[in-house]
Protein backbone atom coordinates (compact mmCIF):
# COMPACT_ATOMS: atom_id res chain seq x y z
CA UNK A 1 0.00 0.00 0.00
CA UNK A 2 2.80 2.38 0.96
CA UNK A 3 4.30 2.10 -2.30
CA UNK A 4 0.81 2.73 -4.51
CA UNK A 5 0.96 6.19 -2.39
CA UNK A 6 4.51 7.20 -3.27
CA UNK A 7 4.10 6.03 -6.87
CA UNK A 8 0.18 7.83 -7.00
CA UNK A 9 1.95 11.44 -5.84
CA UNK A 10 5.10 11.21 -8.00
CA UNK A 11 2.72 10.57 -10.99
CA UNK A 12 0.39 13.64 -9.54
CA UNK A 13 3.53 15.70 -9.47
CA UNK A 14 4.83 14.59 -13.08
CA UNK A 15 1.44 15.51 -14.61
CA UNK A 16 1.22 18.94 -11.71
CA UNK A 17 5.41 19.96 -13.37
CA UNK A 18 4.40 19.12 -17.13
CA UNK A 19 0.90 21.30 -16.78
CA UNK A 20 2.82 23.91 -15.29
CA UNK A 21 5.00 23.81 -18.52
CA UNK A 22 2.69 24.07 -20.62
CA UNK A 23 1.25 27.40 -19.27
CA UNK A 24 4.63 28.93 -19.44
CA UNK A 25 4.69 28.06 -23.29
CA UNK A 26 0.76 28.57 -23.79
CA UNK A 27 0.82 32.07 -22.27
CA UNK A 28 4.26 32.88 -23.83
CA UNK A 29 2.36 32.51 -27.57
CA UNK A 30 -0.66 34.11 -26.33
CA UNK A 31 1.02 37.33 -24.57
CA UNK A 32 2.14 38.52 -27.72
CA UNK A 33 -0.50 41.26 -28.31
CA UNK A 34 -3.17 40.86 -25.21
CA UNK A 35 -2.23 42.83 -21.66
CA UNK A 36 -0.94 40.65 -18.90
CA UNK A 37 -3.40 41.26 -16.74
CA UNK A 38 -6.09 40.62 -18.40
CA UNK A 39 -4.92 37.53 -19.84
CA UNK A 40 -4.29 36.07 -15.96
CA UNK A 41 -7.56 37.26 -15.08
CA UNK A 42 -9.40 35.55 -17.72
CA UNK A 43 -7.27 32.06 -16.98
CA UNK A 44 -8.13 32.23 -13.70
CA UNK A 45 -12.04 32.61 -14.62
CA UNK A 46 -11.42 29.79 -16.85
CA UNK A 47 -9.53 27.94 -13.81
CA UNK A 48 -12.19 28.48 -11.36
CA UNK A 49 -15.00 27.04 -13.98
CA UNK A 50 -13.01 23.98 -14.43
CA UNK A 51 -12.16 23.45 -10.38
CA UNK A 52 -15.97 23.63 -9.79
CA UNK A 53 -16.78 21.43 -12.42
CA UNK A 54 -13.99 18.92 -11.39
CA UNK A 55 -15.33 19.53 -7.52
CA UNK A 56 -18.45 18.89 -8.95
CA UNK A 57 -18.36 15.92 -11.16
CA UNK A 58 -16.29 14.71 -8.24
CA UNK A 59 -19.20 15.04 -5.49
CA UNK A 60 -16.86 17.38 -3.37
CA UNK A 61 -19.33 19.53 -2.20
CA UNK A 62 -21.87 17.11 -0.74
CA UNK A 63 -22.01 17.61 3.01
CA UNK A 64 -20.28 21.25 2.14
CA UNK A 65 -21.37 24.05 3.87
CA UNK A 66 -19.35 27.66 4.69
CA UNK A 67 -19.26 26.76 8.29
CA UNK A 68 -17.36 23.27 7.80
CA UNK A 69 -14.17 25.28 7.64
CA UNK A 70 -12.77 27.11 10.81
CA UNK A 71 -12.27 30.64 10.90
CA UNK A 72 -8.58 30.04 10.68
CA UNK A 73 -8.95 27.68 7.71
CA UNK A 74 -10.74 30.47 5.81
CA UNK A 75 -8.18 33.00 6.84
CA UNK A 76 -5.52 30.96 5.12
CA UNK A 77 -7.34 29.52 2.25
CA UNK A 78 -7.90 33.11 1.53
CA UNK A 79 -4.86 34.44 1.80
CA UNK A 80 -3.47 31.23 -0.18
CA UNK A 81 -5.65 32.33 -3.11
CA UNK A 82 -4.13 35.98 -2.42
CA UNK A 83 -0.76 34.65 -2.93
CA UNK A 84 -1.52 32.44 -5.70
CA UNK A 85 -2.96 36.02 -7.94
CA UNK A 86 -0.01 37.79 -6.93
CA UNK A 87 2.30 34.83 -7.91
CA UNK A 88 -0.06 34.47 -11.21
CA UNK A 89 0.42 38.23 -12.34
CA UNK A 90 3.63 39.01 -11.43
CA UNK A 91 4.59 35.63 -13.46
CA UNK A 92 2.27 37.21 -16.74
CA UNK A 93 4.21 40.14 -16.10
CA UNK A 94 7.33 38.17 -16.61
CA UNK A 95 6.33 36.44 -19.56
CA UNK A 96 5.23 38.98 -21.48
CA UNK A 97 8.76 40.51 -21.53
CA UNK A 98 10.96 37.79 -20.96
CA UNK A 99 11.80 34.39 -22.20
CA UNK A 100 9.94 31.64 -21.11
CA UNK A 101 12.84 28.97 -20.07
CA UNK A 102 14.49 31.92 -18.09
CA UNK A 103 11.13 33.22 -16.21
CA UNK A 104 10.31 29.65 -15.65
CA UNK A 105 13.79 28.90 -13.74
CA UNK A 106 13.38 31.88 -11.61
CA UNK A 107 10.07 31.00 -10.98
CA UNK A 108 10.73 27.77 -9.81
CA UNK A 109 12.87 28.96 -7.37
CA UNK A 110 9.87 29.37 -5.12
CA UNK A 111 10.54 25.62 -4.13
CA UNK A 112 14.03 26.89 -2.34
CA UNK A 113 11.72 29.99 -0.39
CA UNK A 114 9.17 26.52 0.52
CA UNK A 115 12.16 24.86 1.63
CA UNK A 116 13.01 27.38 4.11
CA UNK A 117 9.51 28.99 4.83
CA UNK A 118 8.33 25.24 5.67
CA UNK A 119 11.01 24.86 8.43
CA UNK A 120 10.53 28.14 9.56
CA UNK A 121 6.38 27.88 9.63
CA UNK A 122 5.98 24.11 9.97
CA UNK A 123 8.51 22.67 11.23
CA UNK A 124 9.89 20.22 8.29
CA UNK A 125 13.50 19.01 9.14
CA UNK A 126 15.99 21.12 7.43
CA UNK A 127 18.79 18.60 6.43
CA UNK A 128 22.16 19.52 4.99
CA UNK A 129 21.21 17.70 2.12
CA UNK A 130 17.85 19.55 1.40
CA UNK A 131 20.15 22.68 2.10
CA UNK A 132 22.95 21.78 -0.52
CA UNK A 133 20.08 20.94 -3.09
CA UNK A 134 18.73 24.28 -2.15
CA UNK A 135 21.90 26.00 -3.59
CA UNK A 136 22.02 23.64 -6.40
CA UNK A 137 18.73 25.06 -7.36
CA UNK A 138 19.77 28.69 -6.99
CA UNK A 139 22.90 28.32 -9.50
CA UNK A 140 21.07 26.06 -12.15
CA UNK A 141 18.61 28.85 -12.14
CA UNK A 142 21.36 31.43 -12.27
CA UNK A 143 23.40 29.27 -15.27
CA UNK A 144 19.92 29.13 -17.21
CA UNK A 145 19.18 32.94 -16.95
CA UNK A 146 22.57 33.88 -17.48
CA UNK A 147 23.40 35.01 -21.66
Amino acid sequence: MLQYICTMWLLYVFVSAIAAALVAILAKMGLKNIDSTLATTVRSVIMAGFLVLTALSLKKFQGFSFSSFSQKEWLLIILAGIAGAISWLFYFYALKDGAASKVAAIDRLSLVFVIFLAAIFLGEKLTWQTSVGAIIMVFGAILITLK
